[in-house]
């Protein structure tokens, strides 16, 4: 049974549009239209996923009348240019993480979806995955007390190539839009409010983007976040979040189904389990189609520009600008 409503056009071929458009099938539909700037590689992944439309260019996706949303999966350096033509022409745009560059362009493209009224959404999993649901029901009921420190890491072993999208200053490379992005959305999904002062240490490559770093936030609630990054050693995708009467884990964060709650008064340990890890990029698109529908909007949009503000001033910081904010 086809559960899904609308029309979805992919922008980018690359590994997670793949996982996009299984997820589709998954949920009994499929996508209608695929743009790539290699058109080659845009009509092999149509044969692959029976996609009917290929496009010329993959801007053409704005202006194809049969298309209701725009799914973005391609380097973060490219995303303005496609979020703004979309939604100029009242699509909805589902846009993979790190939504854009800057804060900048991000309310560029906020902007633009308020006046066409179209939804705008980030690409990131977690706020989807069911389980994260959950834990809020145990945080805001003040079972566990007050928030006060998030810890999360997320480490990756990368071929020390400054060539490769994971170094290149010119594909807007670097561990903070890549990774951090996860680390920085999980930390925001427990924090009371958006981060207000920000430190951190980082060390750049040396094409001069950010290959490790360390992170400490603190909002205004003085609640805490610590955060660790590295494209040169895997870590485990290991999140905390600790409160005054206990804490709570979860392993393997971005797309997490499983944590353990542990209440210090008596060491009473409760594990939590929801949703599954191999249908998260199935939650993300129902509950964009929710959103579009007008049933509730679960994108959590704000949360992605006070990750995106946290993310612009580390960046500022250490001086890390990409060509196209020169």
């Amino acid at each position: 049974m086809n559960q899904l409503r609308y029309n979805w056009a992919i922008i980018g071929c690359g590994t997670i549009a793949h996982e996009f458009a299984q997820g589709a099938e998954r949920l009994g539909g499929r996508i209608n239209g695929v743009g790539n700037r290699t058109q080659e590689k845009a009509a092999a992944f149509a044969r692959q996923y029976g996609i009917e439309t290929v496009y010329d260019r993959p801007e053409d996706a704005a202006h194809d009348p049969n298309i209701d949303i725009v799914y973005i999966a391609t380097p973060h350096n490219r995303h303005i240019e496609y979020i703004l033509p979309a939604l100029q022409a009242g699509k909805h745009v589902l846009c993979e993480k790190a939504i854009t560059l800057n804060s900048g362009e991000l309310n560029q493209a906020m902007e633009a979806a308020q006046e066409n009224g179209c939804i705008l959404a980030e690409g990131m999993t977690l706020y989807h995955m069911p389980l994260y649901e959950e834990l809020r029901k145990r945080f805001e009921g003040g079972a566990l007390g007050r928030l006060r420190l998030v810890q999360a890491s997320f480490g990756s072993y990368k071929p020390y190539d400054m060539t490769n999208r994971f170094f290149s200053k010119e594909l807007a490379g670097g561990a903070l839009l890549d990774i951090g992005v996860y680390a920085l959305s999980f930390a925001r999904w427990f924090l009371s409010a958006k981060a207000t002062q920000v430190l951190s240490q980082v060390a750049l490559a040396p094409s001069g983007v950010d290959e490790q770093s360390g992170i400490l936030l603190q909002n205004e609630a003085g609640e805490m976040a610590i955060l660790s990054l590295s494209l040169h050693a895997k870590q485990p995708k290991r999140g905390t979040a600790v409160f005054d009467r206990g804490y709570i884990e979860i392993y393997d964060y971005p797309r997490g189904s499983k944590a353990v709650v542990t209440y210090t008064d008596d060491g009473r340990q409760e594990i939590i389990e929801a949703g599954h890890t191999d249908m998260a990029l199935c939650y993300e698109i129902l509950h964009m189609e929710q959103a579009a529908a007008g049933e509730g909007n679960a994108m959590y949009l704000q949360y992605t520009a006070d990750v995106m503000e946290t993310m612009t001033t580390l960046r500022r910081q250490w001086g890390l600008t990409y060509p196209e904010e020169a």
